[in-house]
């Protein structure tokens, strides 16, 4: 019994060995928060935009059919914006190149997105376009880095690009 003093080192060694486990899992854990928090951010800036977007145009339409001018295709690009955007034009296509700027300017990566992810369009059905959809269909998209979308495909979970899509009655 005299030697039985105190702790020994091994058992000081397993101590500092499950405290370090337990470190690094609240590391782990915090960079995953960061990463949801981020996304969830960006996400509300979507979401904020694209009901921006829906209000222009109810106000527009009247509560009638969409008017062209508000509609943008993928690939194709939107409409120049006018010189200032500070008081909200009057005409749908300077409305939504204002919007387009706005979008850019407030999501990351977007601006080199503009042309061939976003769109704005008549829609039957999930991301399919078509000129008497009753639907109207806006899809947003900013950059993030390689396989932090969380709502990245199954088959490209490493995509760069995530999406943000609102269809809704106008």
């Amino acid at each position: 019994m005299k030697d039985a003093l105190g702790f020994s080192l091994i058992e000081v060694l397993v101590a500092v060995v499950l405290t370090c486990i337990g470190i690094l899992g609240m590391v782990a854990l915090q960079g995953r928060a960061l990463q949801y928090i981020q996304d969830s951010a960006q996400r509300n800036t979507a979401a904020a935009l694209a009901n921006d977007l829906v209000e222009m145009i109810r106000l527009g339409s009247g509560g009638q059919a969409v008017p062209s001018g508000y509609l943008k295709t993928a690939g194709a690009s939107f409409p120049g914006a006018p010189t200032t955007c500070a008081n909200t034009p009057d005409a749908a296509d300077q409305q939504l190149a204002c919007w387009a700027q706005r979008a850019s300017a407030l999501l990351p990566g977007a601006r080199e997105l503009l042309v061939d992810e976003f769109h704005v369009c008549r829609s039957a059905g999930e991301n399919r376009c078509t000129a008497t959809g009753e639907l109207l269909e806006i899809q947003l998209a900013w950059t993030v880095r390689p396989g932090e979308c969380l709502d990245a495909k199954a088959d490209n979970p490493a995509e760069p690009i995530c999406r943000y899509r609102l269809r809704t009655r106008i």
